[in-house]
């Protein structure tokens, strides 16, 4: 039986890093895809003691980067089994703050490659009748953020995407988990420019990971990490959207 291969994005550190040593424990050989090849390299060769591994440097804010990324996997001579799209990063202020670059450059990475990499992954797991794909959604999926517009749009796409995908594909025997992390002990927040993480208790990157696959085992399609955040979550259902908004709004202007 060939060996299944897993392609992280983002995996040069925090939850992409934690998922590529749990996908190595698991027996998977791994395709590491982030910008910075100098950190690939160094995840590479602790993961190698156990499988397989091959690193792919690429800026998915790029165009085209999605397609780039599939013709190295074919000159690799690997396809793909288990796709996880965790590349993202956020900004935090009042939308004119940030260039329209930036702001370009978020959706490139939070949204177009998500619906790229899909795209030229899942014909083949869908032709095997086997594949999984989890995608990197967030607790501000489920409820927009002041000062965060253009993040909470990106990962709200991530999530209705998700569910939809894992819906049309079930039958298939395509596995879809749109995972839902809070603040976690990552660089997110520093990326961000951000100090709502200040004084905060997070949760840690493997422990978001163990959640992920927990969830991959229980047939779930959305999960959300730690009992705090799923708490959070329910209360778009407890309060109105505008009320919802003021009071994120005062809270995040504390906070940047």
């Amino acid at each position: 039986m060939n060996k299944k291969t897993a392609l992280v994005t983002g995996a040069s550190s925090g939850i992409g890093e934690a998922f590529a040593h749990e996908l190595a424990k698991r027996g998977f050989d791994i395709v590491l895809v982030a910008r910075s090849e100098e950190k690939l390299n160094k995840l590479a060769h602790k993961l190698r003691e156990q499988v397989r591994v091959e690193i792919i440097k690429q800026d998915l804010s790029e165009e085209y980067a999605a397609k780039r990324v599939k013709e190295k996997i074919d000159e690799m001579g690997l396809e793909i089994d288990f796709l996880v799209n965790n590349a993202g990063f956020g900004t935090s202020g009042e939308f004119l703050s940030n260039s329209m670059e930036v702001d370009h450059q978020q959706v490139m990475v939070n949204v177009a490659s998500v619906l790229d990499l899909t795209h030229v992954f899942l014909p083949k797991m869908v032709e095997r009748g086997h594949g999984t794909i989890i995608n990197l959604a967030s607790l501000i999926s489920f409820a927009p953020m002041p000062y965060m517009s253009v993040y909470g749009a990106t990962k709200a796409f991530v999530l209705a995407f998700s569910q939809t995908l894992a819906e049309e594909y079930r039958d298939k025997g395509i596995r879809v988990l749109a995972l839902c992390p809070g603040p976690t002990e990552t660089k997110f927040f520093e990326v961000a420019g951000s100090n709502a993480n200040k004084g905060m208790k997070m949760r840690t990157s493997p422990q978001v990971v163990e959640t992920a696959f927990q969830a991959l085992t229980r047939g779930k399609s959305v999960v959300i990490d730690g009992l705090s955040n799923t708490t959070i979550a329910q209360l778009p259902r407890l309060m109105s959207r505008s009320l919802m908004m003021r009071v994120g709004g005062r809270a995040m202007r504390k906070m940047n």
